[in-house]
């Protein structure tokens, strides 16, 4: 990669890593905290621009010496702060040559591991990948200790809190918090009133914003109860930036994050209901793969090993929860969900949701399931609750907050809003309650009119309306290609339970930028991100001790073998999977020997044709309308390649890569990322070949009709078939290496099996139709269409292996149907099916479940009877004219329409037994 950073540094030789850090990055804006600098920036900032060319830089030293920091650059103006120093040391000088090809190889694994997000301010489309900046936020350990402290007490203050307004509601009584703030509040749920949840504590994770003031002394901003993100993205910010900068993360002891996920995790089982001889079961509840923060939940439930469900997963028996999976209903103890509380159930909440579980809040009140959080919390993060908290502390812990809020005031209270009106212009105005579609304002960017209007609706509706003192967010050094430019940070924290009463701060955080010239940080506004790393005590007694990082003997002594269960939903997608994985091999398969044949040597047989045109409409390649070849071979032909990529009217290969892709997305937690980015990648590659050629056999179809052509367009179309034949080329390899992944990359689990059984399914389907319009329309008796046949069950080296250039119809059968050890012959494909039923049914070796007995048992075929009548004593084939041979080519094409049908019968059959429970008991909820 081309070295363009060498441009950047200024011409005379700069001493230390430092000093071309701070020559490169222009100050924070006046009046913010610098955090590369670690003070408050005064003046102006410089305008962003690069430093001069020509540099002489230095060779960097060994770790060593460059660890060490430098004495001339701390005592300059510009000095860094003692972790950016540690940091840029550890780079290097030469180390700044290559962040742009670090942070193309950042946004490579990005891509690679499929991390999106949702922003709903792109108008380009919902799903972009996810915006992570290269350097990471630091924050020292002095600092850390204070953040820690803070947040635990936070966290135990607001368990306390809703404890109360879900308990005895002493603080509303008492005029502590205002009943407006939750009576009002839409978050606050009247049917948890009273109710104990299970292991006694409402809240399991927590989520806090908090940034540097202009005095450089953390504040918390705002708090998240109800569904907090972030856990999943900050692993990937993680995992990928120690990547990239391994040393200074090394030495520079960064603090660890897996302590705290495991943890949490054990924390849940030790609190929920599950009785003593059962173990306990904790499911993690998404919204589906539309939801914008969908990739965090699939990562979330793989790592913390959870089981991903969706809401038609679950239903409710007897005030009981349970999971519909393959064999059965199994019981749920623990729920983390990550989706809002109004959607949890229809039933008692909002009635239009098809994400939650009717009956689930009854289930709750049983205390027969613990959810994360507990329903209800969503008035805590109210903004107008933070001028509260101070007082509550005192009432509650007997404490003084550790860790101050941003000074906020609720105008609901006459007394405050009088004093808040003249100090709008140095406030941002926020809303009281979620639903006014009401965003922030910040005051000093509005005009004196505007600052009016504002307080004459404050006045009117004071209640609806939170003030907040206006803070000048800090802002982080962040690579931009060509310099290091600062950007407005807010760094969010979580405390996680890790029993009743006990909690942990994980030790780390996402990092929210804002763009340039910015003030607010949101991501769903199109902002990115950075990793942030919690710096270590370098002291030995805490290096020899890290906090929860060694087993417990007794589960390292004895390991426990936990196998997930296969949700019924889960099944069913991958059951999906992999039937549009074989009818996207095969429609792609099936595309190339059309295409192929229509321009080659056999190119006039009218039974090759005639079978081409039946398979082609049937595997909707093409519509029924189109002429077929037999009639209009190139208006045919064109008609083919114009639909390659069509997604609307016909079912080609792209509308089965498409579907493939969206099987897979509803199973990410199941799927290797490099299986994962191989989907996208096989769609992508395919819809970008397509687009060159596939506008030009359209026009050249509508324009042309049946007529005859012009050398022009004889050229085109002869361009669009190379070009498409290119394209159906390198989607086969792609699904070559698809297959090859889940064949060898998947756990052999009930899930793998209905994979495997909708492939098998698909390719009996398939391939029996296909060589049963071969006899049909007498294809097979020809030499083109014998040898297209072969193509199609992807059996042509075999066939000339064993048979050299022979064109009999026993050898086609042979092979084709008989042999049980061609992966493409119909009895190795009902032989495998019919073993991949028996495991999936539990039945015992040697015994035949039901299922499979509906299949027809490849053992009972044999070469005589299907050859039965096609061939004359002499040698010679049978006369197409005569009866004999006709009735007995009837049967065979009976025995293969015969094998189509028990294959989508099958299918119908799974899908009423394992993807449906509507005989699991004749009421959804307990009385």
């Amino acid at each position: 990669m081309e070295n363009n950073t060498q441009s950047l540094f200024a011409a005379q030789a700069l001493e230390s890593p430092c000093a071309l850090a701070a020559a490169l990055a222009p100050h924070a804006a006046a009046g913010h905290f610098d955090e590369l600098r670690g003070r408050v920036s005064e003046g102006p900032a410089p305008v962003e621009t690069a430093v001069p060319a020509q540099p002489v830089l230095r060779a960097a030293g060994s770790a060593a010496e460059t660890a060490a920091p430098q004495p001339e650059a701390a005592a300059t103006d510009d000095s860094l702060s003692p972790e950016w120093t540690r940091f840029f040391n550890f780079l290097g000088a030469d180390g700044f040559y290559d962040l742009n090809h670090r942070t193309a190889n950042l946004r490579r694994q990005i891509r690679d591991n499929g991390v999106t997000y949702n922003v709903y301010a792109d108008a380009n489309g919902p799903q972009r990948p996810w915006a992570l900046d290269l350097f990471p936020m630091m924050v020292s350990a002095g600092d850390w200790a204070q953040i820690e402290a803070g947040i635990q007490q936070r966290a135990r203050l607001l368990d306390r809190v809703m404890a109360d307004i879900y308990g005895p509601q002493e603080l509303l009584s008492k005029g502590l918090l205002p009943s407006a703030l939750v009576h009002a509040h839409p978050g606050y749920l009247r049917g948890m009133q009273g109710v104990q949840p299970a292991g006694g504590t409402y809240l399991h994770i927590a989520a806090f914003d908090i940034a540097h003031g202009p005095d450089g002394r953390w504040s918390v901003v705002s708090q998240r109860t109800q569904a907090p993100s972030g856990l999943g993205y900050l692993l990937e910010n993680r995992l990928t930036i120690s990547l990239l900068f391994p040393e200074a993360f090394r030495e520079m002891k960064v603090e660890r994050l897996g302590a705290s996920y495991k943890a949490l995790v054990d924390g849940l089982k030790a609190m929920s209901p599950a009785d003593g001889n059962e173990e306990s079961r904790v499911v993690l509840l998404t919204p589906g793969p539309y939801n914008e923060t969908y990739f965090e939940h699939a990562y979330l439930a793989r790592f913390l090993g959870l089981t991903l469900v969706e809401g038609s997963d679950l239903l409710v028996r007897d005030d009981k929860l349970y999971l519909k999976t393959l064999r059965g209903l199994e019981p749920v103890h623990g729920l983390l969900k990550r989706l809002d509380d109004e959607f949890l159930d229809p039933l008692e909440l909002r009635s239009d949701s098809t994400l939650g579980v009717p009956g689930l809040l009854q289930v709750i009140r049983a205390g027969n399931v613990l959810v994360v959080n507990t329903p209800g919390s969503a008035f805590l993060e109210s903004s107008a609750l933070l001028g509260f908290l101070p007082a509550l502390s005192e009432h509650l812990l007997g404490e003084t907050l550790a860790l101050p809020s941003l000074a906020t005031w609720w105008c609901g209270e006459q007394a405050v809003l009088q004093d808040v009106l003249g100090q709008l212009k140095n406030c941002v105005i926020k809303p009281t309650y979620p639903g006014s579609g009401m965003e922030s304002v910040i005051g000093h960017t509005l005009s004196r009119r505007a600052l009016d209007e504002w307080a004459g609706r404050i006045v009117r509706r004071g209640e609806d309306y939170t003030v907040q003192a206006y803070l000048p967010l800090p802002q982080t050094p962040t690579w931009q290609g060509e310099r290091i430019s600062p950007r407005s940070a807010m760094l969010r924290v979580f405390a996680v339970a890790d029993g009743k009463g006990s909690w942990q701060v994980l030790p780390g955080g996402l990092a929210r930028l804002a763009g340039k010239n910015e003030n607010m940080s949101s991501m769903q506004h199109g902002g990115s991100s950075a990793d942030v790393w919690v710096l270590g005590d370098a002291s030995a007694a805490k290096a020899a001790a890290p906090r929860a990082e060694q087993p417990s003997p007794a589960w390292a002594t004895a390991p426990l073998r936990h196998r997930p269960p296969v949700t019924s939903r889960a099944a069913e997608n991958l059951f999906w999977l992999g039937r549009y994985t074989e009818r996207a091999e095969n429609s792609t398969r099936l595309a190339q020997i059309t295409l192929q044949c229509l321009g080659g040597e056999d190119q006039t047989s009218q039974p090759l044709l005639a079978w081409l045109t039946s398979m082609a409409v049937g595997n909707a390649l093409v519509l029924d309308t189109v002429p077929p070849a037999t009639h209009a071979r190139r208006v045919f032909e064109r008609a083919l390649i114009a639909n390659l990529a069509d997604t609307e009217q016909a079912a080609s290969v792209g509308f089965n890569l498409r579907a493939l892709k969206s099987a897979a997305s509803a199973v990410r937690e199941r799927l290797s990322q490099e299986q994962w980015h191989m989907i996208v990648r096989t769609e992508a590659d395919f819809f970008q070949r397509c687009a060159i050629f596939s506008s030009v056999g359209q026009s050249q179809s509508q324009s042309q009709g049946g007529q005859g052509q012009s050398q022009s367009s004889q050229y085109l179309l002869e361009y669009s078939s190379v070009e498409a034949l290119r394209a159906l080329e390198s989607a086969s390899g792609f699904l070559s290496a698809m297959t090859g992944a889940q064949t060898d990359r998947m756990t052999r689990d009930d899930g793998w099996r209905l994979l495997s059984v909708g492939r098998l399914i698909e390719r009996l389907n398939t391939l029996a139709g296909a060589l049963a319009r071969g006899f049909e329309t007498g294809s097979v008796f020809e030499e083109g269409g014998f040898n297209a046949m072969v193509a199609l069950f992807d059996s042509t080296i075999t066939f000339h292996a064993q048979y050299q250039q022979r064109r009999d119809i026993p050898a086609l059968l042979d092979l084709l149907v008989l042999d049980r050890d061609n992966p493409r012959s119909l009895g190795w494909v009902v032989q495998t099916l019919r073993g991949r039923l028996a495991k999936l049914a539990g039945s015992a070796p040697g015994d035949m479940p039901e299922l499979a007995m509906e299949l027809p048992d490849p053992g009972s075929w044999a070469l005589a009877d299907l050859c039965a009548g096609m061939q004359s004593d002499d040698g010679d084939q049978g006369d197409e004219g005569d009866e004999d041979s006709r009735q007995h080519d009837g049967r065979l094409v009976q025995m293969l329409e015969q094998c189509c049908d028990a294959a989508l019968d099958l299918s119908d059959t799974l899908s009423r037994r394992y993807f449906s429970h509507a005989a699991s008991g004749s009421q959804s909820l307990g009385a």
